[in-house]
């Protein structure tokens, strides 16, 4: 707004500069006067939005909550904001709806990055800074086009994230993880926030993953390329006979699979997803029970990591145990489970097929007393291993077992 602001006064004064019908110091200072003025006209609106959030959280509560009840509609309780905005703070009726569009956005979305969160190009968004905000659009990486205008309303905004979602951040609390499952009707929303107590600069750092919820099944993976038919038809079938990891990089694509592939499980089948962050869901399976972890907090001593609840799931009568993305030592237990005969999947990160069967591995020894040959010798249970790269199946491994001559597992290339 700022910039183009000054360009169209730029402009229009250039024009008159050249016909000789102003001076120049007179122009140069006109425009700085301008382009300040419409800066401080969004700066007071910022400062304005803060107000009617904290009137609306204190003495106009009812109201707000009236609407959340469904006690009146959503238009009618804007259109009361704008009302109260211009009587109290006594801005015009266009400034009360500019006003009143910032609390919108702020109170039911998202504020500045709403758009961005409604784009179903955009997988994530990464906040560095107030005033530099990367998106990663279909896989590339790049400049979101917006911006905060101010540190200070860029930190209201990560507490009002926090509030929102229940979270402390305070200096006990200075790394959180955490999910939103509630806000958006197409995604689920995943959060990492770091506070500058740890940050090497002065401020917040945010990190948002956007997990669809209407999520992409065989068909449409083939459709968009992921993999062919006849490759979704073999793994399809390798995934209900012997467990299966599925590795690779960072948005490889590797959970999007797996949400796939479960899908395509029988309803006669109890299936177990433990997972750090609601990303696996269902659309329709009958018997698809899902449990997250819990991290505690400075001020309190309950958490629930995924050791704990993998521990608790192996009790629950379950045909078939899924790891959202095996990170510790609950990988000792999926393999605990996949080596006594239950079917398992899980995700992790590994630079290819052949390596993940290792990496799994080093994983269980955390809280192991086996050996690594001793584990290596339990891995011949996951029969398939699959790596993904751009979203695409670039291997796929059968695995024939541990081999006791050459002391490696022996690996078939089936893609």
């Amino acid at each position: 707004m700022y910039c183009r602001f000054l360009f169209e006064q730029t402009k229009g004064k250039e024009q008159l500069k050249q016909k000789g019908q102003v001076n120049f110091f007179f122009y140069m200072t006109d425009t700085i006067q301008a382009a300040a003025a419409a800066g401080a006209m969004e700066a007071d609106l910022t400062t304005l939005l803060g107000r009617l959030v904290d009137d609306y959280s204190t003495k106009k509560q009812p109201s707000l909550i009236q609407m959340k009840k469904g006690l009146i509609s959503r238009e009618s309780f804007l259109g009361e904001v704008t009302e109260y905005a211009r009587l109290t703070y006594g801005v015009s009726p266009e400034q009360a709806g500019e006003l009143t569009e910032l609390f919108d956005q702020y109170i039911f979305g998202y504020s500045r990055i709403s758009p961005l969160i409604d784009d179903a190009d955009i997988s994530d968004i990464r906040i560095v800074s107030h005033d530099n905000i990367r998106i990663k659009r279909q896989g590339r990486r790049m400049d979101a086009g917006i911006s905060f205008l101010s540190e200070k309303e860029y930190r209201q905004f990560v507490d009002y994230v926090a509030t929102k979602n229940q979270v402390n951040i305070s200096n006990l609390n200075a790394i959180q993880r955490f999910t939103d499952s509630d806000s958006h009707p197409d995604f689920i929303l995943r959060f990492t926030v770091s506070m500058p107590l740890v940050n090497t600069y002065s401020e917040p750092y945010l990190c948002i993953r956007k997990v669809p919820r209407d999520f992409p099944e065989m068909e449409e993976l083939i459709r968009r390329g992921m993999l062919d038919r006849e490759l979704a038809e073999l793994l399809i079938c390798r995934f209900r006979r012997g467990s299966t990891l599925i590795c690779g990089g960072n948005s490889s694509g590797k959970t999007t699979l797996l949400n796939a592939l479960k899908e395509t499980l029988p309803d006669d089948v109890a299936i177990l997803v433990t997972q750090q962050a609601d990303e696996l869901t269902t659309k329709r399976h009958p018997d698809m029970m899902f449990l997250h972890s819990l991290p505690g907090s400075g001020e309190s001593q309950v958490s629930y990591d995924l050791k704990n609840i993998s521990i608790a799931g192996l009790t629950m009568d379950v045909d078939f145990f899924i790891i959202g993305e095996v990170k510790g030592d609950e990988a000792l237990y999926l393999l605990n489970a996949a080596y006594t005969g239950q079917l398992c999947a899980a995700t992790l990160h590994a630079p290819g097929a052949d390596k993940a069967v290792s990496k799994l591995v080093d994983y269980a020894m955390y809280g192991s007393r086996y050996s690594q040959e001793e584990l290596m010798k339990m891995m011949e249970c996951f029969t398939t291993v699959i790596f993904m790269e751009k979203y695409q199946v670039k291997q796929v491994f059968a695995n024939r077992g541990w081999n006791r001559e050459t002391k490696e597992m022996d690996y078939e290339r089936l893609f």
